[in-house]
């Protein structure tokens, strides 16, 4: 049983409110889940700011046991300082081959440290 830690949605039709869960990979989004982790509400607030609550131990506990964090979760996690950036790839001029160098999350600059693939569309 693979453990995902992933976003289920609730709220109303434009006004999404998300919840941190970890549930089996097999599961529906919004089906059957282990835990409750957390909240994110991504509609601003009067302040201009962004909504989250997250149980840090339990994050901490489930990632130590081998969960997975599903991409949004994970860029969620990032800005909570959590984890590390997720790995990006350098956009390409547009119609063009693709750049697929790994990027820092934090200064946008390549990775020196991979080697360069890139990638011929045609």
């Amino acid at each position: 049983m693979v453990v995902r830690i992933r976003l289920s949605r609730l709220g109303c039709k434009n006004k999404p409110f998300y919840r941190l869960m970890a549930a089996d990979s097999r599961s529906p989004r919004d089906g059957k889940h282990l835990e409750v982790l957390g909240y994110y509400n991504p509609l601003p607030v009067q302040d201009g700011g962004k909504r989250m609550g997250i149980n840090f131990d339990r994050v901490k506990y489930w990632l130590s046991v081998g969960a997975q964090p599903s991409y949004p979760v994970e860029r969620l996690l990032f800005r909570a300082g959590l984890l590390p950036p997720p790995p990006t790839v350098a956009m390409g001029r547009k119609g063009g081959p693709r750049d697929t160098r790994p990027v820092d999350g934090l200064t946008g600059r390549v990775r020196d440290n991979v080697t360069a693939a890139v990638t011929e569309n045609h």
